[in-house]
């Protein structure tokens, strides 16, 4: 049977844990959605209590706390949370994109440092970051060899060495100064395991939301063409080809279940970034094309959503102590009363934690955001 363009929709949302919220350990609930994108530190919070069935906030405090769910620079080069024990996995499959993408940058090339002077730095760096320490802590311990090109060699190493970000309070566990503490991750060790962290995490995306093709996986990643073929190729009999909707390849895990085209899908209230927007080529499964340049700014900055049927269908933010829901076309009652529900619960949680989490991005509402229809919800 050719799966429909809605099938996948669904299986994404299925998979997302945005049919259904579940009841699930925070940790687990990561893993099973293969990562959470953690760019803004309110973001993994929102993005679990969309998914997981009586969330709370604490658990996930706890989980950082405890390092069960660590946060760090991964997929397409920007901070994610990802189980523990998919770190080093990932890590090693995500490495030499982050490496390149930092020490190929005139950035660092204009300090006149090589590779090598980068690369020989990272023993002592994991020794200097067995406790946690910041930026400022790391430029100064370099600047003594390094001089002013102390802080640009941080700012590369910060992005490819194996390091985690550490929790330092705050309504999100993370707050400004960020610190950083050296993971257990041995980076020669690595270039081995490098091909096995490429399958490793293929697989975690394809059980996150697939199915996928290999363009979808490489926008996922930022990792390249060879790279993807090599691993689609390693893992054999367990993937499978499954008919899409149109030409493209799409690829399964062999067990994997797709949801009837029926299926309904219930609102939600998506944080920034949201891994789902994310996730699959152009033009994606959740983000109708005439919205993408409402959502997703010019800077890359892609706003809170609202889901009505599984489509992005406009975006909220927190004012006037509640949220502002605006949609992007006219909808029916019912759609209204759900996101109004799930508006009231969300604005519950902030108000117990942050009012206001995304407040420095209030200038693209400044600058006009075409709607058809805004409504207020308080908490």
């Amino acid at each position: 049977m050719t799966l429909t363009s809605r099938q996948l929709t669904l299986a994404t949302l299925d998979r997302q844990l945005l049919l259904e919220r579940r009841r699930l350990d925070v940790a687990e609930a990561v893993r099973q959605v293969c990562a959470v994108q953690a760019q803004s530190p309110a973001s993994p919070y929102l993005a679990l209590w969309n998914r997981v069935e009586g969330f709370a906030p604490e658990d996930l405090d706890a989980a950082f706390t405890d390092r069960r769910i660590v946060k760090a620079s991964l997929m397409r080069i920007t901070l994610h949370a990802v189980h523990a024990e998919d770190y080093a996995p990932y890590h090693a499959a995500m490495v030499r994109n982050l490496r390149a993408s930092r020490l190929y940058d005139r950035r660092y090339t204009s300090t006149e440092l090589t590779d090598d002077d980068a690369d020989v730095l990272l023993p002592r760096l994991a020794e200097f970051l067995a406790r946690p320490r910041t930026g400022a802590d790391v430029e100064a311990e370099f600047t003594a060899d390094f001089g002013e090109h102390a802080r640009r060699l941080w700012w590369a190493l910060k992005t490819y060495a194996p390091i985690q970000h550490t929790p330092t309070g705050g309504p999100w566990s993370f707050k400004l100064p960020n610190t950083y503490l050296a993971s257990a991750v041995d980076p020669e060790g690595e270039t081995k395991d490098a091909a096995a962290g490429v399958r490793r995490l293929l697989l975690a995306h394809l059980r996150a939301f697939g199915p996928a093709s290999a363009q979808d996986f490489a926008r996922f990643t930022l990792l390249g063409r060879p790279v993807i073929t090599q691993a689609l190729s390693e893992l054999g009999d367990q993937v499978v080809r499954v008919p899409g909707p149109s030409r493209t390849a799409l690829y399964d895990l062999p067990d994997a279940a797709v949801p009837a085209e029926d299926t309904p899908a219930p609102p939600r209230l998506l944080p920034m970034w949201d891994s789902t927007l994310l996730a699959h080529a152009l033009p994606g499964r959740l983000m109708p094309q005439e919205y993408r340049p409402l959502v997703v700014r010019r800077n890359g900055d892609t706003l809170p959503t609202l889901l009505v049927d599984g489509q992005v269908a406009g975006v909220w933010r927190t004012a006037d102590g509640g949220l502002e829901l605006t949609a992007f076309h006219k909808l029916d009652k019912a759609a209204w009363r759900g996101l109004t529900e799930e508006a009231e619960k969300l604005a519950a949680l902030l108000a117990n934690r942050d009012p206001a989490p995304y407040s420095r991005y209030n200038h693209w509402w400044d600058k006009g955001i075409p709607g058809a229809e805004s409504r207020t919800v308080k908490g």
